[in-house]
């Protein structure tokens, strides 16, 4: 009792903490204090997914790039069924389609890059003839210079293998003789590598028509053992189906990005006179499906495509500054205004993504950053428990 006097109304808690978010009397605290067990588990949970997806790499890149490609051609495959032609039948013939007006393109492409190859000799030959007549007005050469250097290098090499020959007497000299390139050797290497791209390729394909000839099946599997209560079953049907919306409106985005990108750079490049300037117009819209990467590449490939055409600088400069601005429209202005209508993500979150992704599957995990990142929101924001990191990738 002594006690309970002792404290008194002003030493009750409820009032220490009135008192303490007054003004002059220090900084506000926090009411919940951090829980570090469930944080620890968190970050723990969070690296042990990582590691597993890193690991588990050729069973989900395959299966995720499946599920994106059967969301772009499943409204094709339901046209069919809609006409009454089978869902098993219409998905052999949607990608039969789809195949075979890949091999078309690709042929006037092979033709155009050909091209492109057969010019390499005589911009190299240009680029002597250049080099040359520099040299005999301003003296040593570009070229020159590098055989001088490779000469020396070659020189400082063979006096530490003398050295290593004239070793004192007892003590074994060792000189390294390097093999000459074997290419057979070289290209078993590399098969393997080859033997995999090839059989992912093949278990896409397989995965895409078995999930295009299902249908609905899984989404109604899964509404089906979301119950059994009738509420949870249509909270589950109503996520499965803006997973699929999402995921379209993120494939509609990048479909209008590229043709953006492919006819902009066609143009461009056709009126510079640029040749091949079709070829470089596909390169360029399929290229921007790759975020940073795909815009680089194609920077500095038609950058020495136009040297090799013109075999001046400036041009060079000019094409690749043209192709540079017109996937920078796409990829600063375009792509993340579309992005913004159709999803919640904010800007730093997919920067984020992209590079967590990337460093994951590499080019391909860069294609498909921006639609996990939009299925895991819309997951987060139906779930409860979840909602929290739902904001957090909101805007």
């Amino acid at each position: 009792m002594d006690t309970n006097i002792g404290q008194g109304a002003g030493s009750r808690p409820g009032a220490g903490r009135q008192a303490d978010d007054g003004e002059g009397s220090g900084p506000p605290v926090l009411a919940s204090a951090v829980n570090i067990r469930s944080s620890a588990l968190l970050v723990l949970t969070t690296v042990a997914s990582l590691y597993f997806i890193d690991w588990a790499q050729a069973i989900l890149l395959p299966l995720v790039v499946s599920i994106l490609i059967s969301y772009a051609l499943d409204p094709l495959v339901s046209l069919l069924d809609r006409a009454r032609l089978p869902r098993p039948i219409g998905a052999a013939v949607v990608l039969t389609a789809m195949l075979g007006l890949l091999a078309g393109a690709s042929v006037p492409l092979q033709e155009e890059a050909s091209a492109i190859l057969d010019k390499v000799p005589a911009m190299i030959e240009r680029f002597q003839q250049q080099d040359a007549a520099s040299a005999e007005k301003n003296g040593e050469g570009v070229m020159e210079k590098a055989q001088e250097a490779a000469k020396q290098i070659e020189e400082t090499a063979n006096q530490q293998s003398e050295g290593a020959a004239s070793a004192p007497p007892g003590v074994t000299p060792v000189r390294v003789v390097e093999k000459p390139l074997d290419i057979r050797a070289y290209l078993m290497r590399g098969s393997p590598a080859a033997l995999v791209l090839i059989t992912q390729c093949f278990s896409v394909l397989l995965l895409v028509y078995f999930l295009l000839a299902v249908g609905k099946l899984y989404k109604r599997k899964v509404v089906r053992i979301s119950g059994p209560s009738f509420g949870r079953m249509r909270k589950a049907a109503r996520i499965m189906e803006e997973f699929h919306q999402q995921v379209r409106r993120f494939l509609f985005v990048m479909l209008l990005g590229a043709v953006f990108v492919g006819v902009l750079t066609w143009l461009a490049f056709l009126m510079l006179g640029m040749e091949q300037a079709g070829f470089w117009g596909v390169l360029a819209g399929v290229a921007s499906a790759i975020p940073y990467l795909g815009p680089f590449l194609v920077f500095v490939g038609s950058g020495l495509a136009a040297f090799v055409q013109f075999g001046a600088l400036d041009m060079a400069v000019l094409i690749a500054v043209v192709s540079l601005i017109i996937t920078s429209i796409q990829g600063y202005l375009l792509t993340p205004w579309l992005t913004s209508q159709v999803s919640s993500l904010n800007a730093v979150v997919i920067f984020i993504g992209l590079l967590v992704w990337g460093w994951l599957w590499g080019p391909v995990g860069l294609i498909v950053a921006t639609p996990l990142l939009m299925i895991i929101k819309s997951l987060c924001d139906h779930v409860v428990n979840l909602r929290p990191l739902g904001e957090l990738l909101g805007k």
